[in-house]
């Protein structure tokens, strides 16, 4: 497969010129390439920032199920710890008695 004469860079600010309201026709003039790949770049595009949406959303999620649970391991660590501290008074209390 043929390389870009295109960085990914250049791309992106290609198709930011289209979004600001410059006609295709002029952007391939200016630009010397074909109207087709202009729009085969808006579409490869557009599916990466579906992808990097859909990945951010999955990514949410994870965090906040995360901190669910991290909340949920935090409570049940404070209740050991109050029941260890608890147990160890007890048997140093047994201890005196003896």
């Amino acid at each position: 497969m043929r390389k870009s004469r295109f960085t990914t860079d250049q791309q992106r600010a290609i198709l930011a010129e289209w979004d600001a309201g410059s006609s295709v026709e002029e952007l391939v003039r200016k630009h010397q390439l074909s109207a087709a790949t202009l729009y085969k770049w808006k579409k490869a595009h557009a599916i990466e920032a579906d992808d990097t949406a859909r990945e951010l959303k999955e990514l949410r999620e994870q965090n906040v199920r995360l901190k669910k649970m991290f909340a949920e391991l935090s409570m049940d660590h404070g209740i050991l710890q109050e029941g260890y501290d608890m147990l160890k008074k007890w048997q140093a209390q047994d201890a005196k008695k003896k």
